[in-house]
């Protein structure tokens, strides 16, 4: 079936003409898949040239979209004067005006729980710097590292009066470099524009955590919500993660005859399978089993409710530190490698897959020792 290209013309702001093709019958949108009688050319016309720089305007214009019109008359309906290199190329020109905030957009909706609302956080400061959208055409190394840039000196969408921080924009930035990644493997960018950027430096952050002391006045603390001190605590024996604990249902839980318990899981954050021994005091915070689909702790919900009640909890026990929930798993790597356990094994136990991941924790031991060092004095 011939489909007919037609050039045509709409009045546009400014005494002038946008171009565009018509298409009949109705061809596919190359970016939605979605019927279309329409593609705006991003070009236009003078309706009265005022001088001869607007009629030479007008004359090239037009040659450009008549041009345009031919190839597009000739992509669709005579295919074969095409040779293969003419027709990759005619593929990866529409794969570079589709756009890439969408593309990324669809990416961060696929995301659950925490990780979909920081990738959801990333896509907002993306789009506000490409100003709405971007083609994939349009990307390069200089557009990749203006956006770290960005990052590092745009003011904070929580407060007005300070930058992202340091680690935020590290955690943005490398959502930007695994659209990127992902992008080329699905053959939407030529290049592999993600190795050619370096990432955002981590910045060190103090990692609080409890003496054993604290931990076992919280054991003798009541908390207002029963399930989290049970997963806290619970975290400060295994060292699991909250997105790890509020998703482990009792299916996982496994006990091997002269070995002890273990826990079979993925890992929400690294995605990693993981069989990890725990102790079988861990194992009886957690009550009486249940059926295997359902979860060992019921109720559990990250939220900033939830947050109050931890700290008022931590307060009640006379603890004044800063400390999240996320610090529980500080506390176990800590206690773990100040009572003697090798940084390789308390790596696997957290899950780490890189041992310098863990490497901060034997910095913390570091200082500790130090601490305790210099409480010795003597009068001379």
């Amino acid at each position: 079936m011939t489909i007919k290209v037609a050039l045509r013309t709409k009045a546009i702001s400014g005494n002038r003409h946008s171009l565009y093709l018509d298409f009949y019958p109705a061809i596919q949108h190359p970016e939605t898949g979605q019927p279309t009688r329409r593609e705006f050319l991003g070009l236009y016309l003078f309706d009265k040239p005022k001088n001869p720089f607007d009629k030479t305007h007008n004359t090239e214009t037009k040659s450009i979209a008549e041009s345009i019109r031919q190839q597009r008359d000739n992509q669709l309906n005579k295919p074969e004067i095409y040779s293969d290199f003419e027709k990759e190329q005619l593929k990866n020109k529409a794969k570079g005006e589709q756009s890439f905030i969408k593309y990324f957009k669809h990416l961060a909706d696929k995301r659950k729980a925490s990780n979909h609302d920081n990738w959801v956080s990333a896509f907002h400061y993306l789009e506000k710097y490409a100003n709405g959208d971007l083609k994939f055409a349009d990307l390069d190394e200089t557009f990749c590292n203006g956006f770290k840039d960005y990052l590092l000196t745009s003011p904070s969408n929580r407060s007005s009066k300070k930058t992202l921080s340091q680690n935020s924009a590290v955690s943005y930035f490398n959502k930007l470099k695994a659209t990127l990644k992902q992008a080329f493997k699905d053959g939407l960018i030529q290049t592999e524009l993600n190795a050619k950027i370096a990432p955002v430096k981590q910045a060190e952050t103090r990692r609080n955590f409890l003496t054993i002391e604290e931990l076992n006045a919280l054991v003798k603390t009541e908390c207002a919500m029963p399930v989290l001190k049970q997963a806290a605590l619970f975290s400060a024996l295994t060292g699991l993660r909250f997105s790890d604990i509020q998703k482990l249902i009792w299916g996982e839980l496994e006990f091997i005859e002269g070995q002890g318990y273990f826990i079979n899981f993925k890992q929400q954050k690294t995605k990693g399978i993981e069989v990890m021994p725990i102790s079988e005091q861990a194992y009886s915070l957690l009550g009486e089993p249940k059926e295997k689909t359902e979860k060992v702790f019921e109720g559990l919900i990250y939220s900033g409710y939830t947050n109050s009640l931890l700290f008022k909890w931590l307060v009640k026990a006379g603890i004044t530190k800063e400390i999240t929930f996320h610090c529980f798993r500080h506390t176990y790597a800590t206690l773990q490698l100040s009572n003697g356990t090798d940084i390789y094994t308390v790596s696997k136990m957290l899950g780490h897959r890189e041992l310098k991941t863990t490497q901060v924790y034997a910095k913390i031991i570091d200082q500790t020792k130090r601490t305790a060092t210099n409480k010795i004095k003597l009068d001379f």
